[in-house]
């Protein structure tokens, strides 16, 4: 928006002097820092839940890493169980 000021001054000899001034309002920017700080702070952002994701999914595979291990722990003291129960059969049988 703008106003249009008109001062008229006039001299003691009788003369008119006629100034008109336009006054505009400052015309709205494109966005220009605050575009880019959003857009810094967006990136922040998807960077830290990109971290995150990858910490919660290496937390999940160590998991079932250690699951898995511990299942192959006791499949072994199992077979080792057996075996040492065979061979107290034998010793008690007699039979080897």
């Amino acid at each position: 928006m703008s106003e249009e000021r008109i001062t008229r001054t006039e001299t003691i000899d009788g003369n008119t002097h006629t100034e008109t001034t336009i006054v505009r309002d400052r015309e709205p920017s494109g966005g220009g820092s605050k575009t880019w700080v959003l857009l810094a702070i967006l990136a922040i952002v998807a960077v830290i839940a990109f971290v995150v994701s990858a910490q919660v999914s290496d937390a999940e595979i160590a998991r079932d890493d250690a699951i898995a291990g511990a299942a192959n722990d006791v499949g072994e003291a199992a077979q080792k169980a057996g075996d040492a129960a065979e061979d107290v059969a034998r010793d008690l049988t007699g039979n080897e």
